[in-house]
């Protein structure tokens, strides 16, 4: 009797000890598969089925060209980014759709959005066009627009098309909405039936309905608030746009050059330099780029002075001497002061005078040599005068000052004409404030 006691026990022992490893294995299964399958869920890009076949939907999705690309006037509902929202301004975004067959002959639609903005650095070092990640909500809506195309542009087989007598709608180009209108739920259109609800079925619906904007104080501050923040973003005066979509963007001005990538249109670009025929711009951070010219809109800050020249101007000149003394001249900037003084003269004596254009033109060379020149000595040098030593000569100063904020670029060409003295004015054809005093 006690034998059979003893073996219960230890029979039951071992019972025990193997459902707690059996419990011990089922959770520990639990806890690595379910976070699994929570994150293949999380990561799964934004897809429906649909009833009906690859062709059907192809089609749609070609009368639904204008909803695949856009602006975004803001995009807080709409992208995530490590940086604040406030800090973008330009958003673009552009979707792409991929249909496959399903087994029961149905399609598989899955769409996949790219959103682009314009990052302002408070620095203003890492300014430039950034990539953000979409929340899901232009997929899910263009999904919704599809599901609305599709259910339009086929009749159920209880009413097929020959059979009906209302006409085709014709082809709008309108731009189809981002998401179909929520009706009021007072609205008589949103019942089918001819028969009047009860009062009190209508006043419970009319008391569950969403607030509209006007109503909703929550909404209404939103909306101010998006609307401030657009009014305090600056355009860039610096910017071309591209006029049309699928333009180049080369590593060099060279046409056969192999594009880094194609822009779209209206896409924007800081502008880094410019001349006849190209437009060096800066594409992200520390990223340049080219385009060619004629692919793009000049901002209208751009002067017609600031325009380069078609061709090449002839440079006839070549420095004789080069000394450092104080100005020879009474202007008041640098009167007094050390200045660089190159001496220039014609290589051919027997050619004609040049041109006030070919003089300046020569002058913003040897100003870009000898600042780069005087800027890396240890003499503190006021200034740079060029003296034309001619028949049509003169003289021509710029302050080390002048010269350094037209370096940077600070200073466009025709603004630092303005700065320089020019003696006499009308050999160079300068009648800047500075010219004769």
């Amino acid at each position: 009797m006690v034998v059979a006691r003893t073996t219960g026990a230890v029979a039951l022992k071992r019972w025990t000890q193997s459902s707690q490893k059996q419990c011990m294995r089922f959770f520990l299964w639990t806890a690595l598969v379910f976070p699994l399958a929570i994150s293949s869920a999380q990561q799964a890009p934004p897809e429906r089925a649909f009833p009906q076949s690859k062709t059907a939907i192809q089609t749609a999705i070609r009368q639904m060209e204008s909803s695949l690309s856009g602006r975004l006037p803001i995009l807080a509902g709409f992208a995530t980014s490590d940086h604040p929202l406030e800090s973008y301004r330009h958003g673009y975004y552009q979707s792409s759709v991929q249909v496959s067959s399903t087994a029961a002959g149905g399609s598989l639609v899955r769409v996949t959005t790219k959103i682009t903005a314009w990052y302002v650095d408070p620095g203003a070092s890492h300014s430039g066009y950034q990539t953000l990640n979409s929340n899901g909500r232009l997929e899910a809506d263009f999904l919704d627009q599809l599901s609305d195309q599709l259910s339009g542009a086929h009749p159920s087989p209880a009413t097929p098309a020959a059979a009906t007598k209302t006409p085709a709608k014709p082809k709008t180009t309108e731009p189809v909405p981002s998401a179909p209108l929520p009706q009021r739920a007072d609205d008589p259109s949103l019942f089918s039936s001819s028969k009047e609800l009860a009062p009190d079925t209508r006043s419970a619906l009319q008391a569950a309905r969403r607030p509209t904007v006007e109503e909703d104080p929550q909404l209404v501050a939103e909306a101010k608030e998006f609307s401030d923040i657009l009014k305090s973003q600056t355009h860039p005066v610096n910017l071309v746009a591209v006029k049309k979509g699928a333009t180049p963007v080369f590593s060099t001005p060279d046409l056969n050059a192999k594009p880094l990538f194609y822009a779209s249109q209206h896409d924007e670009f800081e502008i880094l330099d410019f001349n006849v025929d190209w437009i060096h711009v800066r594409i992200s951070g520390l990223s340049r780029g080219w385009i060619w010219r004629n692919s793009v809109e000049m901002p209208d800050n751009f002067a017609a002075s600031d325009q380069p020249q078609a061709t090449e101007v002839p440079r006839p000149f070549h420095v004789t001497r080069e000394e450092t003394v104080p100005f020879p001249g009474d202007w008041s900037p640098l009167r007094s002061k050390i200045v660089r003084v190159l001496t220039v003269q014609k290589i051919d004596e027997n050619a004609v005078d040049s041109s006030p254009e070919v003089k300046r033109d020569y002058a913003k060379t040897l100003f870009d040599k000898t600042y780069t020149e005087i800027s890396k000595g240890t003499q503190e040098i006021a200034g740079v005068v060029l003296v034309f030593d001619s028949v049509d000569g003169g003289m021509i100063a710029a302050t080390t000052d002048s010269l350094k904020q037209w370096e940077s670029g600070a200073l466009t060409d025709s603004a630092l004409w303005h700065q320089c003295f020019f003696d006499p004015p009308e050999i160079f054809d300068a009648t800047t404030p500075a010219a004769s005093h």
